[in-house]
């Protein structure tokens, strides 16, 4: 089995998780799936981001110690990964021992290797975003951006990674591996970003303004700048466990692309001597009429809501559908119950009771062997010829909701052809030709669905249990073979009925976080 290593970035544990934490979970968890599918051995990582300025403000204030406040917040980002049906094989705290002993060892070496020097620095710093800037960060008017928060002018000794030296490198790794950000356009944006001369990053905050925060080996009056402590939870947490690093996939959010992954990130392991992830996956933001959702606009929405009113599946299945990787999506309450209704209410789970209902009433509940294909047959076993392989291939490429749109297109031709089969009129002919196409159009209703289902899997995979459930059907252990059509419901007892997705109460609107 082929090894995939695949990452989220980890949550800052400052607040509590909103959409966008969830979509980057659900977006990873269904490429783990279905990489586990394709038969990779897949390792899943996810954590919290436990240092910095913020946190030990915020724990200040709450009249806590720093421990105590992260042991809080990241308890609620662990707990809303099974609410989510998130299948991580682990989750990492950059307060663990086991990281801290990696950050170290890095600092060190890179410390040994005249990577890592001290200088006095004077310039403006933020403390929302936890970093140095530079004139040319300002607004054309020369006024702070507002991600920047609150800025002030400081002048302190600190220490500082060569991250200038390594640019010429990593402006020729680019250029040598195009795909190594997806989507393309985005390693643009890199690429573009290191045609002005980088500054070497500091890596260090005095103790005496930031005592929560892993101390320098090498001088104990200072702490890691968070992004050097935080990027190393990728290695640190497979240090130890040999043939998984490098990375397969980072999966982040588009704002923390340039400069901290593409540009720190990658600089630092090609300096320590160390493989560089094999891919970079920058997703958009969910956007809420054109905005941004984040807690500090008060317009960011707490999934596990959603979640609860609806069910994971249904929530799982409109992240994927709605946002295409890389790009921007809008959330409203309108279009997710859009989705739920056509798309899964009055198409997946009309498809499923329909097929439990018919074999009930006309088949004693089992399902019964297909006979010869006619032209209806023959037409959505073509369609589902072009449909099962198409899909793959976009999952490979990360084109999720394109996947599930060319999937419900077969469940809609589905539907169709029960319309046109009818079998709740060949149920009330005697005639033998009548009774043999009834039993060929309920085992092509069957198998059509097992076959749908199977696609659906890796994004509603509770749904697709239970479905395969009703239908009396245990999937085999090769994904790839259950996507092959053929007879293997046949003389399976199936469920009377399945309400999959019930009809939502009103009022419906997912209520803000």
């Amino acid at each position: 089995m082929k090894s995939f290593y695949i990452t989220t970035a980890i949550d800052y544990a400052n607040g509590s998780p909103h959409l966008g934490h969830a979509y980057e979970k659900v977006l990873t968890d269904v490429i783990a799936r279905f990489r586990r599918q394709m038969g990779d051995q897949v390792r899943f990582l996810t954590g919290t981001d436990e240092h910095g300025q913020k946190v030990q403000a915020s724990a200040r204030q709450r009249g806590v110690a720093p421990q105590a406040f992260c042991d809080t917040i990241s308890a609620e980002f662990r707990a809303m990964l099974p609410r989510l049906q998130i299948t991580n094989d682990d989750f990492i705290r950059t307060t663990e021992e086991r990281h801290k002993k990696v950050v170290r060892r890095l600092l060190q070496q890179l410390f040994d290797q005249g990577d890592i020097y001290r200088a006095e620095y004077r310039g403006f710093y933020s403390a929302r975003q936890e970093q140095f800037l530079q004139e040319k960060d300002r607004n054309p008017d020369g006024s702070w951006p507002e991600i920047f928060g609150e800025v002030t002018e400081i002048t302190e000794s600190n220490y500082f990674f060569r991250l200038k030296k390594y640019q010429p490198w990593l402006v020729g790794f680019l250029e040598a591996n195009p795909d190594f950000v997806f989507p393309r356009f985005r390693q643009t944006q890199v690429q573009e970003f290191l045609k002005e001369e980088l500054n070497d990053l500091c890596i260090s905050r005095p103790r005496e303004r930031l005592e929560w925060g892993i101390p320098l080996p090498f001088d104990e009056g200072y702490v890691t700048y968070v992004w050097f402590d935080a990027l190393v939870n990728y290695y640190s947490a497979v240090a130890d466990l040999p043939g998984v690093w490098p990375a397969d996939y980072h999966v982040i959010g588009k704002d923390i692309l340039v400069p901290p992954h593409a540009v720190y990130w990658t600089i630092m392991l090609q300096a320590a001597g160390l493989p560089l992830p094999r891919h970079i996956l920058a997703h958009g933001w969910w956007l809420q009429r054109g905005a941004k959702m984040s807690k500090s606009t008060g317009n960011a929405l707490n999934p596990l809501d959603l979640v609860d009113q609806f069910g994971s599946d249904a929530f799982r299945y409109f992240l994927m559908r709605e946002m295409n990787v890389g790009q921007d999506s809008d959330f409203t309450p309108e279009q997710f119950l859009v989705r739920y209704n056509s798309e899964l209410a009055n198409n997946l789970g009309n498809l499923v009771n329909r097929t439990l209902n018919m074999t009930n009433r006309f088949a004693g509940a089992a399902v019964p062997v297909s006979g010869e294909p006619r032209d209806a047959e023959r037409e959505l076993q073509a369609l589902w010829a072009r449909t099962g392989p198409e899909c793959v291939g976009l999952c490979e490429g990360f084109q999720f909701h394109t996947a599930l749109e060319r999937t419900m297109a077969f469940v809609t031709a589905t539907n169709a052809y029960v319309e046109r089969r009818a079998p709740w009129k060949l149920g009330k002919s005697t005639a033998p030709e009548d009774q043999e196409l009834l039993r060929t159009s309920l085992a092509t209703m069957a198998e059509a669905l097992r076959l749908a289902v199977a696609l659906l899997e890796a994004v509603m995979p509770a749904a697709a249990a239970r479905i395969n459930g009703v239908l009396g059907y245990t999937p085999g252990p090769v994904w790839r073979d259950e996507l092959v059509w053929g007879n293997r419901l046949a003389g399976n007892r199936v469920a009377e009925a399945l309400v999959l997705f019930p009809r939502p109460t009103p009022p419906a609107a997912a209520p803000a976080a």
